[in-house]
């Protein structure tokens, strides 16, 4: 008798917690083995949970805000000898504060190596392979707040903005490839993130959020679908979204910036 053929192969960044947590548990769930990675030790903690009956889950601990570390995330997640069927681009950070006056410069280079530069460069080593072989799925976790300006978290929003432009742009120039490109668009999902862009005291921040099972859910049915992308979470977003479409970009950042200005900041850097 012959051997079953192997599980397709998937790939997830920032998967020690949130949305990249519950990403692969979807694809675990969903018939995928895992190469799982996070600049944090608790990778490891978060793959043991993800290793269900038959399911083989590789953890890589890495800071992909480091070339080198990006390089060599690929080269262990391809030395398993099996292509990789499915690319989650998922890690990121947030800064949030006035940016004259408030945020710090290393913080926010070190946001743009890790939700841009790093994404790119994954990207650019996975979708030569895909291509090359004819198939394969790249999903990039952009947000809502790619959908208009981002005052009080001004980089982190333009990180976000590049992603979505970035993944549909890619989804263009591949569609005749057999690879498809999707973008996911989370509005607040109730993770870490507020707590470590220090934003804790801002109308986001302490407002409602949805769950990022939900969000996880909905981003791996868009994948599997082969969307350009999907708003996920509550309806807010999806009608948040759609206002966007037509708002002004000057009437879009007062929007934001209701919602991401730290309460009672007086604005003179004191």
């Amino acid at each position: 008798m012959s051997s079953p053929a192997p599980r397709p192969l998937a790939l997830v960044t920032g998967a020690s917690s949130g949305i990249g947590y519950e990403l692969a548990k979807q694809f675990a769930h969903n018939g995928f083995d895992l190469v799982v990675t996070a600049e944090d030790e608790g990778i490891e903690e978060a793959a043991d949970s993800m290793r269900e009956p038959g399911v083989q889950v590789t953890a890589v601990r890495a800071d992909l805000t480091e070339f080198a570390e990006v390089e060599e995330l690929y080269a262990r997640a391809t030395a398993l000898g099996r292509p990789l069927e499915a690319v989650a681009i998922n890690a990121g950070v947030g800064v949030g504060g006035d940016f004259t006056r408030h945020t710090d410069l290393t913080a926010e280079l070190k946001l743009i190596d890790l939700n841009v530069t790093s994404s790119v460069h994954l990207a650019k080593r996975a979708l030569a392979d895909m291509v090359g072989r004819g198939r394969g799925r790249v999903l990039f976790t952009s947000s809502i707040a790619a959908t208009m300006p981002g005052p009080f978290e001004a980089v982190y929003a333009a990180s976000k903005a590049f992603l979505f432009s970035f993944s549909e742009a890619l989804r263009e120039e591949l569609k005749d490839t057999g690879v498809t490109v999707t973008a996911l668009l989370p509005g607040p999902t109730d993770t870490d993130f507020f707590r470590r862009a220090g934003m804790l005291d801002t109308k986001v921040g302490a407002g409602s959020k949805d769950d990022p099972v939900q969000v996880a859910e909905q981003g791996f049915k868009a994948l599997m679908a082969g969307d350009d992308h999907v708003v996920a979470g509550s309806v807010k977003n999806r009608l948040q979204s759609a206002a966007a479409k037509v708002a002004p970009e000057t009437a879009k950042a007062r929007m934001h910036r209701a919602m991401a200005e730290p309460v009672g900041d007086d604005r003179d850097g004191t």
